[in-house]
């Protein structure tokens, strides 16, 4: 595992940064389920510390990435699909509701950046950038809500998109699997230009139910990932 205390954001704390860094390397799989995971190691490999590392742990914790066991260590979690199943559930519960708003009234400035969102999906999937289409991938999500007037929405179902961010990583390491997720955003935003509630609402429904057409072929061939 490769651990740097990355520039830090205006106001971003060295939590938050260790935060992001044991977030990436979780959902890229650098850290495998079952791995133990120390205080005093990541503290000494950052140069910081044992409090803020402490406290992104917890906060990884929070979105039951980790496992903090007193008395006998932390690790990351294993992969629960009944878990995902039901943070999926929750999420599209909201994001359908959000795109249908979506829908019906759309900032505009917000609508202009998802068209670069959208062009820098295309640029990472020919460059078989993963990390870099998920980035824009989020952001995407997010310029939705924003755009519906109703951002807040993003940060309710935060920790629930956690719980489903392993699958997604597996589910996009082809080209096409990434082509195909940047068809589906085009639909939901031809949708919304279109003013098609309906519409819009069925193209998120079916975006965001695609992660589970591969989830048993993925706790078949990973089994030792899954609980």
């Amino acid at each position: 595992m490769v651990l740097e205390m990355q520039t830090a954001a205006r106001g971003e704390s060295a939590a938050a940064l260790i935060e992001k860094d044991l977030r990436r390397a979780i959902i890229e799989l650098e850290l495998t389920p079952g791995s133990r995971l120390s205080e005093q190691d990541i503290a000494t490999r950052l140069g910081v510390s044992r409090q803020p590392v402490r406290e992104a742990l917890i906060r990884l914790a929070n979105s039951r990435l980790i496992e903090i066991r007193p008395h006998r260590g932390t690790v990351v979690a294993r992969i629960s699909a009944k878990e995902m199943t039901e943070a999926l559930f929750v999420r599209q519960s909201v994001e359908i509701a959000v795109v249908g708003k979506a829908a019906q009234s759309f900032d505009a400035w917000q609508r202009k950046r998802i068209d670069s969102l959208l062009l820098k999906q295309e640029e990472a999937s020919s460059d078989l950038d993963h990390a870099t289409f998920r980035e824009h991938d989020e952001a995407f999500h997010i310029a939705i809500a924003i755009g519906a007037g109703v951002g807040i929405a993003w940060i309710a179902i935060a920790d629930m998109k956690a719980l489903m961010d392993r699958v997604c990583n597996m589910t996009l390491q082809r080209a096409a699997d990434m082509q195909r997720r940047v068809r589906e955003h085009r639909a939901i935003v031809d949708a919304i230009d279109a003013h098609d509630v309906t519409g819009a609402q069925n193209a998120m429904a079916l975006h965001l139910g695609s992660i589970l057409d591969d989830l048993p072929e993925l706790e078949t061939r990973h089994a030792s990932l899954f609980t």
